[in-house]
């Protein structure tokens, strides 16, 4: 019975994915969310907004400041985690 929920849950995790994909926007198009107004200012306003010299660095510790701070906590307690359970093998 077990293997069977199992199963179907996969089947419709996989279902709901690929139902997600499907709604994409076709790649290169110029109407893509990824090529909007936001990355054209990030490009031109960098050096004026944050002082930085490098894009990268601007955009990443300027703009996406938040967002960075969280994916290295996300990392960060991920390999605490992993040193604690490697530590009590």
């Amino acid at each position: 019975m077990k293997k069977i929920a199992a199963i179907t849950l996969t089947v419709i995790i996989i279902i709901i994915l690929l139902m997600g994909v499907n709604e994409l926007p076709a790649f290169g198009k110029e109407d893509n969310p990824a090529n909007n107004y936001v990355a054209h200012r990030y490009i031109e306003n960098v050096v004026e907004d944050t002082g930085a010299l490098n894009i990268v660095t601007g955009i990443i510790l300027d703009y996406r400041a938040f967002d960075t701070f969280g994916e290295a906590t996300v990392l960060f307690t991920g390999i605490i985690a992993a040193l604690i359970v490697l530590k009590k093998a």
